[in-house]
């Protein structure tokens, strides 16, 4: 469990880009920093609910067969066990948090 302070200098990245923020036993938050457009990254299913928000850059988050178009200041909810994936259309920078936390 990690306590107190996350420098973000000190910040950990993490396997897929992401960067490691404030952890706790039960939820975590991790930023996505100016990820590049891309096509369809590989669809997933977690065993964690994702909760976002958009900081900057634009998205589609493709939930269960719908696409849901992610702009600045708008958030998000991949619920656990939902097939999904995502599609950076602009340079995009997020915040999520996971429950329990992302592996």
């Amino acid at each position: 469990m990690t306590t107190g302070k996350i420098a973000g200098a000190q910040a950990p990245a993490g396997e897929n880009g992401e960067i490691g923020l404030a952890r706790g036993e039960r939820l975590a938050m991790r930023m996505w920093r100016d990820e590049p457009p891309n096509a369809d990254k590989p669809t997933s299913v977690s065993a964690h609910e994702t909760v976002g928000y958009v900081l900057k850059g634009r998205a589609e988050l493709v939930l269960a067969g719908e696409t849901v178009l992610l702009e600045p200041g708008d958030s998000w909810l991949v619920p656990a066990g939902v097939e999904h994936t995502y599609r950076i259309l602009e340079t995009f920078t997020a915040v999520e948090a996971t429950a329990p936390p992302a592996a």
